[in-house]
């Protein structure tokens, strides 16, 4: 993290406090122990004892794991360190997903690469049957690249908030009429080739002679009520994230939104009424 970034971070948590307890996971979990690699089995390389795993993308192929289990509610994190140098196109993904026998549900992290000297986009999304085209995008105020930072989605059965480190920079509420996940998902982590899409809408492309990209995650302890499908007991208050507090966000926590949402966010699905480019 570079000095400005740390001194940012520093005054937003000096501004509102601690906000969330991200100290709230379970153990110390090997990658091996909630995971397996789903696809680019050779370029997925574990370190630390399976405490670290990086991913790696070239011109031939990418790499992605997901979650053994399916779950119903909970708060899944992790820690991510993004490609550096020239990442234009490149896409770093951590999500929840359902997409099977036609119902499809997710709620994306999607890091989205640049030019060198540019600033490297978070999108957020979020699919309920099928319908997505809910997309938030937001500069960061640190580089996401320099080191490890928490990326993390709350969901329960009053809304689903995303968290950079213990800030919430989204949040999406169940409301009457409005689409809402509550199909199990499995957790899922991918860094693959979005140039089609990704930077400039499409017009910056991956350059792989600048690759290969590498991705690095830790921390893959799970939060969450596992279960094979829709179960009502994943809203038991029995799940510290079911808790009446958890239903909304609290006093600091509004006031670090607000702020992310006024000087860091630079999409809105619904004040922008267009597809981002």
């Amino acid at each position: 993290m570079s000095f400005r970034s740390r001194e940012i971070h520093i005054l937003i948590v000096a501004l509102f406090g601690t906000l969330f307890l991200l100290g709230n996971a379970k153990g110390d979990a090997s990658f091996d122990e909630n995971y397996n690699v789903n696809w680019g089995y050779d370029h997925v390389l574990s370190l630390n004892q399976g405490r670290e795993v990086r991913l790696l993308l070239d011109q031939y192929s990418g790499a992605g794991f997901t979650s053994k289990s399916f779950f119903g509610s909970g708060f899944f994190k992790m820690k991510i360190k993004l490609p550096a140098n020239d990442s234009g196109g490149i896409v770093t993904s951590f999500y929840l997903y359902l997409n099977e026998n036609g119902v499809h549900d997710e709620l994306d992290f999607e890091f989205l690469g640049n030019r060198p000297g540019k600033p490297i986009e978070l999108q957020t999304n979020v699919f309920t049957n099928g319908v997505g085209g809910r997309e938030q995008r937001f500069y960061l105020w640190f580089d996401p690249t320099a080191d490890f930072h928490y990326y993390g989605i709350l969901w329960n059965h009053y809304q689903i908030v995303f968290f950079v480190d213990d800030i919430p920079i989204r949040v999406f509420k169940k409301t009457q009429g409005v689409g809402y996940p509550d199909n199990t998902m499995q957790v899922a982590v991918s860094l693959w080739d979005g140039s089609d899409w990704a930077t400039d809408g499409g017009r910056v492309k991956a350059d792989f002679n600048n690759g290969p990209f590498e991705a690095y995650f830790q921390d893959f302890n799970i939060n969450g009520c596992i279960s094979p499908k829709h179960n009502i007991q994943c809203l038991s208050q029995d799940y510290w994230w079911n808790l009446k507090r958890y239903w909304i966000l609290n006093s600091k926590q509004q006031r670090a939104y607000e702020h992310v949402k006024k000087t860091y966010m630079i999409y809105d699905y619904c004040k922008n009424g267009f597809p981002p480019i």
